[in-house]
């Protein structure tokens, strides 16, 4: 059973669009690992917090989204609070993660389904559920899709939820992983599949390293490359 998944990811990976495979994950993660190792995993934040700051972090960087986490917290004495405040006095808060008239009533919206579902602030029973149940659990939130419940599961779980970002999606396509027509739904379940659950996290983080550094957007360094050898598309950089 084991080896027919396995030929059917595999199968999944290399036919929706792609004309030539490279590397498997796994020959991937150990030449990435090599490279940038080590890539030791403890939590971000507490499931609640890192629900809330996924949601500032869409469409804006890092930075924005953790200058509107911490004005939201310093000014709110528990998400508690957030939940019962004014959604103007939210978006004042979040106003440098940008679009905050979106993602104040969102995160007021989200914290009271919890409780309405829940009766506490407390999502850590996701990591007792099976993953794709957890998966299905935090996507029936508003405004939590696949990468976003992901982040949340494995940031701040430890569950071997694969998130895809611009980063993997794009260098992932680029050395074979998935094919050029690959959706981003499809690159989270094909890339999840393709490492062992252990390997989840470190896979994640070696691609994103990968791509901020190496196969970058635009002119990518292929000459400076560790798996240029047998990637597909080395052609791509250095122009």
């Amino acid at each position: 059973m084991e080896q027919v998944e396995a030929a059917a990811s595999a199968h999944d990976a290399y036919s929706e669009g792609s004309e030539q495979a490279g590397l498997t994950a796994a020959e991937v993660l150990e030449v990435l690992w090599k490279e940038y190792a080590p890539f030791p995993w403890e939590p971000r934040y507490d499931p609640i917090s890192e629900v809330v700051f996924t949601i500032l972090s869409q469409h804006t960087s890092d930075r924005n989204s953790e200058r509107a986490f911490k004005q939201l917290t310093d000014t709110f004495s528990s998400f508690e609070e957030i939940a019962q405040a004014d959604t103007e006095a939210i978006a004042q808060c979040v106003n440098t993660a940008g679009l905050a008239r979106i993602k104040a009533p969102r995160i007021k919206l989200v914290l009271n389904l919890i409780l309405e579902k829940r009766g506490a602030l407390d999502l850590y029973f996701l990591k007792e559920m099976p993953l794709e149940e957890a998966k299905a659990w935090l996507r029936q939130l508003p405004g939590i899709g696949p990468k976003s419940a992901a982040i949340i599961l494995n940031f701040a779980l430890g569950m071997p939820a694969m998130a895809v970002d611009t980063h993997i999606y794009r260098v992932a396509k680029r050395l074979g992983l998935i094919g050029p027509k690959t959706s981003y739904e499809r690159a989270h379940e094909i890339l999840e599949r393709a490492v062992e659950p252990e390997q989840v996290y470190p896979f994640h983080v070696s691609l994103i390293t990968h791509g901020r550094r190496v196969c970058k957007a635009q002119r990518p360094l292929c000459s400076q490359c560790v798996l240029a050898y047998a990637c597909p598309s080395r052609d791509l950089g250095d122009r």
